[in-house]
């Protein structure tokens, strides 16, 4: 254990009032208190990991039948549906999964949300041990982690750390903004990509995803519950759908002026560049130049603001769009194209 685990431990002990004997050499010896939480703490690792590790498989992608990359991901059902993530199997033209046991199958992509940064693919194989999905939700700052993957291609590596912070925010490949991503301090590496991010229970609370270069306990995982949803909508539909409003758009800030005679709360609006001609915007009358100021009596203050609502509201609500055409102000209903 590091200098700070071990001052940890230390105040564990003095705050449950046990005093550390010392030892021949003069330096302190831990308690029974001490090691009992430290052999809990061992104990609960090994537990999560003997469960998840069948489940946690290293995904090779292929080109002409060659290895191109790999990363990890891990089984979620019986029948060998498996989640990685969008950039492991980007590019390829097909995927190898290798077990633990060193077995190797062949993997078919199921489907691809690259603005969530995740993937489903399904094993040529089945009865295969699996891992729960958990409730992100349900995480806070401080809780213990546990990452499991391959990276570097050493499979089966396990690391372990805290929560560091929830809702931090990341691009996508296609540039929206994925939300509540989970930065945690167990170590990760190239190769970690698509790995389960485990509580002590065992469940799947994330999917590690990024690190920073040339930083240190710095790892990010796209929550569970956003990998639920990426699931099921796969499982319905083949792929992720989203609401759109057949726009092109951009961030714009407002003089002080404008904002004061608009009666605005923010200085910045989403504007409108070009309208598509078959799309839910242009059927409800929006045209290139309006200024969206809210949906459905919510602040819409950039292109973010706009895509969260939208992924947000149920596709088939209409939205009650509040534009400024010039000094005019519109309300418009925008309804599912």
């Amino acid at each position: 254990m590091g200098p700070h685990n071990s001052k940890l431990w230390q105040f564990v002990s003095q705050s449950q009032e046990e005093p550390t004997q010392p030892a021949a050499q003069g330096h302190p010896v831990k308690s029974q208190s001490d090691a009992e939480l430290l052999d809990a703490y061992s104990q609960a690792v090994i537990a999560v990991v003997e469960s998840a590790a069948p489940a946690v498989v290293i995904i090779t992608g292929l080109r002409q039948g060659r290895p191109a990359g790999s990363g990890s991901g891990f089984v979620i059902t019986p029948d060998g549906y498996v989640v990685t993530n969008s950039h492991v199997v980007e590019g390829h033209e097909s995927f190898v999964a290798e077990t633990v046991d060193g077995d190797r199958v062949g993997a078919e992509l199921i489907g691809d949300d690259p603005a969530t940064d995740l993937a489903l693919l399904r094993l040529a194989t089945s009865g295969l041990v699996h891992v729960q999905l958990g409730d992100s939700d349900a995480l806070r700052p401080g809780q213990l982690v546990i990452a499991m993957g391959s990276p570097l291609g050493l499979q089966s590596t396990v690391s372990t750390g805290v929560v560091s912070a929830i809702g931090r925010n990341m691009r996508g490949r296609d540039g929206r903004l994925i939300d509540k991503v989970i930065q945690h301090a167990a170590p990760i590496n190239p190769g970690n990509s698509g790995g389960p991010l485990l509580d002590s229970r065992g469940r799947v609370v994330g999917v590690n995803t990024a690190i920073i270069a040339f930083a240190q306990g710095l790892g990010f995982a796209i929550p569970a519950n956003t990998a639920q949803w990426v699931v099921t909508e796969i499982f319905q539909h083949g792929s992720v759908q989203r609401r759109q409003l057949g726009i092109t758009a951009t961030t714009r800030r407002l003089p002080r002026q404008m904002v004061r005679e608009l009666d605005l709360i923010a200085d910045t609006v989403v504007e409108v560049i070009e309208v598509a001609r078959q799309g839910a915007a242009s059927a409800a009358g929006l045209r290139g130049g309006d200024l969206i100021a809210e949906v459905n009596g919510r602040l819409v203050t950039d292109v973010d603001d706009l895509h969260r609502l939208l992924a947000a509201i149920p596709r088939e609500m209409p939205l009650a769009v509040t534009v400024f055409r010039g000094t005019e102000r519109l309300e418009l209903t925008v309804r599912e194209a």
